[in-house]
């Protein structure tokens, strides 16, 4: 569901990019793609009194969860301030250095499109889906690249 060509990352920064995409094109695109596809893909239950109703389910490890994908659009095209980019590039805390140490932000670092924080390789916009993709592969390759040991209490 998240790195098949088409899962749902995939389709929601497809959709970013289409200036007449809406709330109901992207939730029919992820319905064709992965409804009867995936076992973990699944229709909502439908809401209780008071509850905003879902648009799909996902199946996790510690249960369903169901999500409402209203305004994803519009936030996945959301920019991250370089002001607080820098900021934290700056802080004493250094994880959140260590994290935004390649971010671009206003004091440089350019990046493929060389707009100053902007940009994107292939000229467009870094989306949050985008940055959200690229840190979760290089979690993928540091968990890849170590050895775990496992410690039993008794």
């Amino acid at each position: 569901l998240i790195e098949k060509p088409m899962g749902i990352l995939s389709i929601l920064e497809e959709e970013s990019m289409f200036p007449k995409a809406t709330d109901k094109t992207f939730e029919e695109k992820l319905m064709n793609n992965h409804l009867g596809k995936s076992p973990n893909f699944q229709k909502p239950k439908p809401p209780k009194p008071g509850q905003q109703a879902a648009h799909f389910a996902i199946g996790h490890y510690a249960g369903t969860v169901s999500y409402n994908i209203t305004g994803w659009l519009e936030k996945n095209k959301d920019p991250l301030n370089d002001t607080v980019v820098d900021q934290f590039k700056k802080g004493s805390n250094k994880l959140l250095v260590e994290i935004f140490a390649d971010h671009p932000g206003q004091s440089g670092g350019g990046d493929a499109g060389g707009k100053g924080g902007r940009g994107k390789k292939g000229g467009g916009f870094a989306t949050v889906s985008s940055s959200y993709k690229e840190q979760l592969n290089s979690l993928m390759t540091t968990l890849r690249s170590t050895q775990p040991h496992f410690v039993r209490c008794i």
